[in-house]
């Protein structure tokens, strides 16, 4: 689906944190503070010497975005490259018209000040003075692009070295661990100059880049880590775990399904799991009711979109769970009462004895299988999506309805072949932030193909028509909504998985109804943490009687959990090098974690990377040292 990149080693792994935290603590006080807006992006992104272009601020921070965290810029800087010469000098070569290598200022002027980044006219008059060295009017731009990179670089440095002198900062980083940055004289105006050059390269043309895909790597025995710290103090700080996975764990203990199942009521809903531009995943919850008490057996799975035996779709690997919650008077009351541990195959699965009532239904994915990859086309040709008819009208080319044909699957959530107001609606919000009101929908009754009031997968594809004709055929708005249903420019879904949930009752018949809670996320959270502490014990960090680390041991998933019941934050450095045939939840196997007081935080989640074949969880959680 994408191209590999090469794995990191520990010392690069390690360098690279060092960087994100330099960079990211130029702008905030601690890593626990939040990105809040777009313009503080941009600040930490030219810390780490990026060229944030309107385009790249805009894929990370959309208009659903409200805050990024310390794990979600690390993300960033993974995906985004550096700022290269060679790049910024194909840029001006398309604005130097006779190829002398020169620019005129009244050129730049209107480059600088009408594209991307929109500068004024004093901030490009400081920025020619810069690079004309031969005060002639013209600017060398080949000089500039060197002065660019040069003070970018510097920029970094200072950065480093303003971590490297804050010898707090430091032990919260990497512990006692020596590491030493190149020497520099950067000065705070170098910084400066640095943020106003990388604003300049942002409004320039940005050359196209080679989709990269996250790797998990497979971790030796004999890797050496040198990353543990090797004070005394945070020896005895340290907690080592180890977990060995055998292949058959996943298979001998899967629950039997009850027989005379066909006889049992039955009700079945579907959604998808979404991964925004932060990184995170979302997904619509779900309310059930049981009548009665009664036995269940609940399942969830993903399910595939494939046109035929030779085109498996990829997200049938994609881990899933489902967490059922007993609504009490408020969300915030709910509690835990069961979640799918077992597996078979694709499906996961509970069953037990559910008492008469209303039960929130709370998908989730780890993060392990489904993540992050370019939604940019490997072709120069982008796939067409709307074409002319012999008559010269236009029409949906066949991969475009194929696609459509899809996506009418994955939001018609009850499966009845229509879409209700109610699921036309929880589209409309995925993919354009509004929604239809009953005025509009009988609008599209007169329009467009429906039955019992509901559109049929005809009419969709005539509304998709209506909205591609209105624009004459500028396929822009499609690409909005494809995108944000999770496909690239290759019409491959990358950035979703859809689900089904089928829920058997023995004695009563269940009813599921779909939500989209605000609190969703936040009441996930909750039962994923309680999910954890009930199924094992807490183990103390040696030293820390007040720091915990729980560590679940599922048949197929391994999560931790770090709970801090101490009145300050502590920062816990987490060294996951040692573990075989694993992926993490977080792309990394060296990180750190920073806790808020009086907090639970889950760690990482842990599944192997090849599921025929054995797997050891093998993990150092140390406490760093705060003075």
């Amino acid at each position: 689906m994408s191209v590999q990149e090469s794995p990191r080693t520990s010392d690069e792994e390690e360098a690279f944190y060092v960087q994100c935290r330099a960079a990211y603590l130029a702008v905030f006080k601690s890593s626990l503070t939040n990105i809040a807006s777009k313009q503080q992006l941009c600040r930490a992104l030219q810390h780490a010497g990026r060229n944030p272009a309107h385009a790249t601020l805009n894929k990370y921070w959309t208009p659903r975005t409200s805050k990024l965290n310390f794990d979600d810029f690390c993300e960033i800087l993974k995906n985004e490259k550096k700022t290269e010469e060679t790049e910024l000098m194909r840029a001006f070569k398309k604005m130097d018209l006779n190829s002398d290598g020169y620019i005129s200022h009244s050129e730049l002027e209107k480059a600088l000040t009408t594209r991307g980044e929109k500068m004024t006219t004093e901030e490009v008059n400081a920025i020619f003075s810069l690079a004309d060295i031969n005060k002639d009017g013209k600017l060398d731009y080949a000089e500039f692009c060197r002065l660019l990179v040069s003070t970018v670089e510097q920029c970094q440095v200072a950065a480093l070295e303003r971590l490297e002198a804050n010898a707090k900062l430091k032990r919260q980083n990497f512990g006692s661990q020596s590491y030493s940055p190149p020497k520099s004289s950067v000065s705070s105006a170098s910084s400066s100059s640095a943020a106003a050059a990388a604003q300049a390269a942002a409004t320039l043309p940005q050359p196209l880049e080679t989709p990269r895909a996250e790797s998990d790597t497979t971790l030796k025995k004999d890797s050496r880590s040198s990353s543990r710290p090797s004070s005394a103090r945070s020896r005895r700080s340290s907690l080592s775990n180890s977990i060995t996975m055998t292949s058959s764990s996943t298979k001998t203990s899967k629950i039997p399904e009850p027989s005379g199942l066909q006889e049992w009521h039955h009700s079945y809903m579907k959604g998808c799991f979404f991964l925004e531009d932060d990184g995170s995943i979302s997904s619509l919850q779900y309310q059930l009711n049981v009548p009665q008490t009664t036995n269940v057996y609940l399942t969830i799975q993903p399910f595939s979109l494939s046109h035929g035996p030779d085109k498996p779709s990829p997200w049938m690997i994609v881990d899933t769970a489902l967490f059922a919650m007993a609504a009490g008077e408020t969300k915030e009351d709910s509690t835990l009462v069961c979640f799918t541990e077992s597996k078979d195959k694709e499906k996961y699965i509970w069953k037990g004895e559910l008492h008469a009532g209303t039960y929130y239904l709370l998908p989730f994915t780890s993060g392990c299988k489904l993540k992050k990859r370019s939604k940019k086309s490997l072709s120069n040709k982008p796939i067409e999506l709307v074409c002319r008819t012999d008559t010269g009208e236009l029409d949906l080319t066949r991969e475009l309805r194929e696609v459509l044909s899809d996506i009418f699957e994955v939001i018609d959530l009850d499966g009845n072949g229509l879409l209700s107001l109610e699921e036309y609606n929880f589209f409309e919000l995925r993919t354009s932030g509004e929604k239809c009101d009953k005025d509009a929908w009988a609008v599209c009754k007169e329009n467009f193909d429906m039955r019992k009031n509901q559109l049929t997968r005809q009419g969709f594809m005539e509304l998709n028509l209506m909205e591609a004709t209105e624009k004459d055929g500028d396929p822009a708005d499609l690409w909005v909504t494809l995108e944000a249903m999770g496909y690239n420019r290759m019409l491959e879904l990358v950035d979703a998985c859809p689900f089904h949930i089928d829920v058997h009752c023995e004695g009563t018949q269940p009813s599921i109804q779909p939500l989209s809670m605000d609190s969703g996320p936040k009441l996930q959270n909750q039962a994923l943490q309680k999910s954890i502490t009930a199924r094992t014990a807490a183990k103390a960090l040696r030293g820390q009687d007040n720091v915990f680390i729980y560590t679940y041991r599922g048949e197929h998933r391994i999560s931790s959990l770090i709970a801090n019941k101490t009145n300050q934050k502590v920062t816990v450095h987490v060294n996951s090098e040692q573990s075989r045939n694993c992926c993490s939840s977080r792309g990394m196997s060296v990180f750190a974690v920073e806790v808020p007081a009086r907090t639970k935080m889950v760690c990482q989640h842990i599944l192997p990377i090849n599921e025929r074949q054995d797997w050891t969880y093998n993990c150092v959680e140390t406490i760093l040292p705060c003075t």
